[in-house]
């Protein structure tokens, strides 16, 4: 199988030549990066902005392992399957409780400082859908920093590790039976690898991370574009699950008109016991699950909306003024200053939020080793989809999943190397040229998409919403045709690039929850508001069709 689609851009201007080029720097590419070198790989780390601009240093709450006494691995298999609602593949979420603690461990040995007890045992505190206290911490609510900060360090140190910083990924090169050979980029900066480039390696890794920005709000940082689903499904790989888009049911609300990063207030602070409650101070999760305010978070979002539909309002608040401004302090530091610089102070105040676009459970379809249904290319992180979330990400899984499957990804690329199945492979020039390129949008479509997807694919979704935002969709694809006909064309670079990723990955997005007719985690349909385990327990995978490559979802055979 060869790349049939690709980005309108520029051809290569440079090249070089590596083992493995792993694109993006969060927790999953920076651990695949370090463990392949260890094995005596070459790999070169690609990724967007800085190494640590990633979505990794935004998470607030904690990693998620069966660490504390009384906790078992089986437990925590429990939780994530109660709240992947019948979806998860059961092996991928087994070998992630039962290797998490021991990946854990790991990322402590890297560097990363959890934060300790007074017996200096790893602290751990609860979220929503977890039974146990089994969340690992580091500053109080800056877990993510410190991870990211400890795997940076790391890789800054190896001096065999090339780093190539403000890079966007374009398209997978492949060789001529089809295994991948490499990729195209475009490079933001001065000096000899300024533009368009190829990277040849014996394997690619993708994890590049989440697609929040197809919203108008979202927890994902600004380069969360859907670049590595995109350019998977360009290359002809499966993608699966991708309706399901977890929504963080407590994001700090900014107002009506605020769009871009929104700022997270961490589901840890309901952990720790603070409550959801409407204008009227009315505890509105009490008798709606047993776990309350910690039920699991497609629960909590949907109780939120609708509340907010029952009182006309546009946000619910979270109450934690019983804390006391001394562990708001020392427990949520980040969050607390987060509040404050937006003018609300939670130690005497209400906090508003809101549900917004938080995390992708789909993604680029892997087996337990990472590896997609391409050939050498290989996924791990948010932009894989593994089978662990099922159709709804367990609070705290998702740094785990990047760091256990990312490890999975070096070991299997070590093995294979070991074995002499890592050959250098040569690129089918001839069959990269021929890939049909597509027409790019103009900038401003990102904000037409995100208010598109907003309106009709957000929380709550019907056959009407989803028609009426595929039928945008696809009048934005239609005057980027009209361009390339009028030779007229909108520039090729970083935010038609973008543009055209997020156009892709919305249109797959609404294909397939527009398929899905039930309400099943976090894909919620107002007009079938019930799970019909009967027809709908089953995946949809998505791939491009046609000419035009259009994205279809084909039901798994059940």
């Amino acid at each position: 199988m060869s790349v049939t689609h690709r980005l309108t851009a520029p051809a290569p201007g440079w090249t070089t030549t590596t083992d493995v080029v792993v694109v993006g720097s969060g927790v999953a590419g920076l651990t695949v990066a370090l463990n392949v070198r260890k094995a005596g790989l070459r790999a070169v780390v690609v990724t967007k902005a800085m190494l640590d601009d990633g979505s990794t240093r935004w998470a607030q709450g904690g990693i998620a392992a069966a660490l504390g006494e009384g906790d078992t691995p089986e437990q925590h298999l429990d939780d994530t399957l109660v709240a992947g609602a019948g979806l998860c593949d059961e092996e991928a979420v087994r070998t992630l409780v039962t290797e998490g603690p021991e990946a854990v461990r790991h990322l402590i040995a890297t560097g990363a400082a959890f934060d300790l007890d007074e017996d200096g045992e790893i602290l751990l505190t609860r979220e929503g859908g977890h039974h146990r206290r089994r969340i690992a911490h580091a500053g109080g609510d800056a877990t993510g920093a410190e991870i990211s900060r400890a795997l940076v360090s790391a890789v800054r140190s190896d001096p065999g590790l090339e780093l190539i910083e403000h890079a966007l990924v374009l398209d997978l090169l492949t060789d001529a039976e089809g295994h991948a050979a490499g990729l195209t980029l475009h490079v933001m900066g001065e000096g000899q690898r300024d533009g368009v480039g190829a990277i040849r390696a014996r394997a690619v890794v993708l994890a590049t991370g989440g697609m929040g920005q197809v919203f108008s709000a979202s927890t994902n940082p600004a380069v969360s574009t859907g670049d590595g689903v995109a350019l998977a499904l360009r290359a002809g790989a499966e993608v699966t699950d991708l309706e399901f888009v977890q929504f963080h049911p407590t994001v700090l609300w900014l107002g009506p008109e605020a769009e871009g990063q929104q700022p997270l207030v961490s589901e840890a602070v309901r952990g720790e016991g603070a409550h959801l409650v409407d204008a009227d101070e009315h505890r509105f999760m009490v008798g709606q699950h047993e776990l309350n305010e910690l039920a699991p978070r497609d629960i909590v979002a949907k109780a939120i909306t609708r509340q907010m539909q029952l009182k006309g309002a546009d946000h619910m608040y979270l109450d934690g003024r019983h804390f006391g401004a001394a562990m708001w302090e020392e427990r949520f530091p980040t969050i607390l200053a987060s509040c404050r610089s937006h003018g609300i102070d939670p130690v005497t105040e209400l906090i508003p939020v809101a549900p917004a676009a938080h995390h992708a459970s789909g993604g680029v379809r892997t087996d337990l080793l990472g590896r997609t249904t391409v050939p050498g290319l290989y996924a791990c992180g948010e932009v894989a989809c593994t089978g662990v979330h099922g159709a709804n990400r367990l609070a705290s899984n998702s740094l785990l999943e990047g760091l256990v499957f990312a490890e999975r990804i070096a070991a299997d690329l070590a093995a294979r190397h070991r074995a002499g199945e890592l050959p250098e492979r040569a690129v089918d020039v001839a069959a990269a040229r021929a890939a049909r390129a597509v027409p790019l949008p103009a900038p401003e479509a990102r904000a037409d998409i995100q208010r598109l997807m907003s309106r009709g694919a957000g929380v709550l979704r019907s056959a009407a919403s989803m028609a009426a935002t595929a039928a945008g969709l696809a009048a934005l694809a239609e005057e980027a045709y009209a361009h390339l006909a009028d030779e007229k064309p909108a520039d090729p670079r970083v935010e038609t690039w973008e543009a055209a990723n997020l156009h892709l990955v919305a249109t797959a997005l609404v294909a397939a929850a527009a398929q899905r007719a039930e309400t099943r985690g976090c894909h919620w349909r107002e007009d079938f508001p019930e799970r019909d385990d009967a027809t709908w327990r089953r995946h949809l995978v998505t791939t491009l069709a046609g000419p035009a490559g259009t994205p279809v979802s084909t039901p798994e055979e059940q």
